[in-house]
């Protein structure tokens, strides 16, 4: 006599939900990623396993779809908040697209619950500790107001080189619309002999204001000297050299900006030969 077994539908739907994620294994094995996300998919409309989210992140994973492994971590993860290898996956797509806060917190959460057994894991902890401490860093830095160094050591800095009187056209007896770009020049200058920490800041401002109104003819070059002087005194290297190579670039005759880019290469370590050559230019 045969016996048969009805299997319930929950039954049934179990069986077949693993003959799909059978058949997804496979599919993944042969590197037939789309055709296993098809199989898992429809594992999952069987069955909401953990599991089968986290095979399907596996594709996602090896197509380096970073937001579909991170969706599908999430609902593996959600389901068993303990699966150390979908947390560990997640954390990984989570460094890929640089949100290293995110994937610090699954890869300590995933050392704590393996009880730090998992090598790689620690080793990830450590390596994610130090990427959220730069980029922590690095956010202080561009909040924080920029300020100039002391009177004393602008006015050394702007002594240690040639003094030369203001340009023609310039100078404080000549009457300049404080609208216009060489009127904020002229500011500038005149501030600067106040040699005061409010001077200096003055002067700073209005040379910036100057090369935002334009229309500054023969004295371009010297505004962006002078702009290029204080945006080194403040700090912003990058914006500094890129000042004094438009300087250079409008007035090869204009030594001072020649002299100053070459002491910011020296200072910043790209080379004796480069900070050389750069004098070099300006003398010969």
């Amino acid at each position: 006599m045969i016996y048969f077994v009805r299997l319930t539908p929950l039954q049934q739907r179990k069986d077949f939900a693993a003959k799909l994620k059978a058949a997804g294994n496979k599919a993944y094995g042969s590197k037939d990623y789309n055709r296993a996300i098809e199989l898992y998919g429809k594992a999952i409309l069987c069955r909401k396993d953990p599991v089968f989210f986290s095979n399907r992140a596996a594709c996602w994973n090896a197509m380096s779809d970073w937001e579909k492994v991170i969706e599908d971590t999430t609902a593996a993860i959600n389901l068993d908040n303990e699966y150390v290898k979908a947390l560990n996956r997640r954390a990984n797509a989570y460094e890929q697209t640089e949100r290293f806060s995110e994937a610090l917190l699954d890869y300590t959460a995933s050392c704590i619950i393996d009880s730090f057994r998992n090598e790689n894991s620690a080793q990830s902890v450590e390596r994610l500790l130090k990427k959220v401490a730069e980029a922590k860093g690095r956010e202080i830095l561009a909040s924080k107001d920029k300020k100039l160094p002391s009177p004393t050591f602008v006015t050394n800095y702007l002594q240690s080189f040639r003094p030369n009187p203001s340009p023609a056209g310039l100078e404080e007896t000549t009457e300049l619309d404080p609208n216009t770009g060489k009127g904020q020049l002229q500011k500038g200058l005149s501030a600067l002999n106040k040699r005061t920490a409010e001077g200096y800041a003055q002067a700073s401002e209005a040379f910036n204001k100057a090369l935002e109104l334009g229309d500054l003819g023969e004295h371009e070059a010297y505004a962006y000297n002078m702009r290029g002087t204080f945006r080194y005194l403040l700090g912003d290297n990058d914006d500094a050299l890129e000042d004094l190579s438009k300087a250079v670039e409008l007035q090869p005759t204009l030594t001072q900006s020649f002299i100053k880019r070459a002491s910011m290469h020296l200072e910043s370590g790209k080379g004796t030969m480069r900070a050389s050559l750069t004098y070099l230019d300006a003398n010969f």
